[in-house]
């Protein structure tokens, strides 16, 4: 015989109860955990750990819950545990309602502390001072490639790479009303616009394109007049209260942004080999012929597999560059790290930015 609706909702309260006992059970253990990290003076934060954790729950997984979601809500019980033992302040691009904000909550949870910055020279100065624990940057667009100011930090900041989360970025144009009439000007951050610029251009050609600070800023400002539209997330839509007059107008429908997450190394050590790692550097080598080819015979040499290769001035006014590499693999891996050292040997300039897992 099928159960009413009002049985099930009985059986399904009487459960919630439980799973309340038991993430409170859960949820003292951890505080427990936080006691002996503190006396030992480990990390309280450990990415891999987390990762791990929720690999296993999905290989125990029974359904009918699918897999994605499973994780999101393990992520988020271990972030509010992790909370209970110390509060993990995250730095990202602000205000409120950025990409950046929601990458940092995709890869810690919602229970961090949240330090919207201006600018992602600021994001690295609040990682670097101790005014955040961790800062989250993007640094690669699928439609517009890498995001130059963060390669430049990267460069020379004591930061290092522990982590990573790529987002589908969809844009949308918001506005005070759900109308694409009488649009003067389209505010968010230079990538955004390049994302968008087909769009715009084929829908509001005599609209002007300027850029801010951050798409939630851009979202700000076209609170403060009805010409003026933003182009940002359906997260800056809620936090300030506009119409979406146009959805995902980004010109590439599978629009990513890849994000990674630095820190100090007394912070966070380099985490452990995972399995499935990136590890990032930049090298710079002499200025002679076939010096391009020399540094990437190691990586052929040992198999080891390069998914990113990029260029970036040394502004020395020589004409001279510096790689951002990033390979398949962790140092701890012997073909990894015997392709690094030679490698290394062929560089007048060497610098590991990070190894870390790939993410989601």
């Amino acid at each position: 015989m099928n159960a009413n609706l009002a049985d099930l909702r009985v059986q399904i309260d009487a459960l919630d109860r439980e799973l309340l006992s038991l993430l409170n059970q859960r949820a003292k253990v951890a505080e427990q955990v936080g006691e002996v990290k503190k006396r030992e003076g480990t990390p309280f934060f450990r990415p891999d750990r987390v990762a791990q954790v929720i690999e296993k729950i999905q290989q125990a997984n029974p359904g009918p819950l699918k897999n994605e979601h499973v994780a999101a809500v393990w992520r988020e019980i271990m972030s509010a545990c992790l909370a209970l033992e110390t509060p993990v302040r995250v730095a990202y691009l602000g205000p409120a309602g950025t990409f950046s904000e929601e990458a940092a909550v995709r890869f810690f949870g919602t229970s961090i502390e949240h330090v919207g910055c201006a600018s992602f020279d600021e994001v690295f100065r609040a990682t670097a001072s101790g005014t955040a624990s961790y800062g989250v940057i993007p640094v690669e667009n699928s439609t517009e490639g890498v995001v130059s100011r963060s390669l430049d930090l990267l460069l020379g900041s004591p930061l290092h790479i522990v982590g990573e989360v790529s987002l589908l970025v969809r844009h949308h144009l918001l506005r005070l009303s759900d109308s694409l009439d009488n649009i003067e000007a389209v505010y968010a951050h230079p990538q955004a616009l390049a994302q968008c610029q087909t769009w715009l251009t084929t829908h509001l050609p005599h609209a002007e394109r300027r850029a801010a600070s951050s798409n939630a800023e851009g979202a700000r400002l076209a609170t403060t007049n009805p010409a003026w539209a933003g182009i940002a997330s359906d997260r800056a839509a809620a936090q300030f209260a506009l119409h979406t007059a146009a959805h995902g107008i980004q010109d590439d429908a599978f629009n990513r942004t890849r994000f990674v997450v630095v820190c100090l190394p007394q912070t966070l050590p380099a985490p452990p080999a995972s399995g499935n790692d990136r590890t990032s550097l930049v090298v710079s080598v002499a200025n002679r012929p076939g010096a391009v080819h020399d540094i990437l015979m190691p990586l052929k040499r040992h198999g080891v597999s390069m998914t990113r290769f990029e260029s970036r001035p040394a502004r020395s006014g020589q004409w001279e560059y510096f790689f951002y590499i990033d390979l398949q693999g962790h140092p701890s891996q012997d073909h990894v790290a015997a392709a690094l050292a030679e490698l290394q040997q062929l560089c007048a300039f060497y610098k590991v930015l990070g190894s870390y897992p790939i993410g989601e």
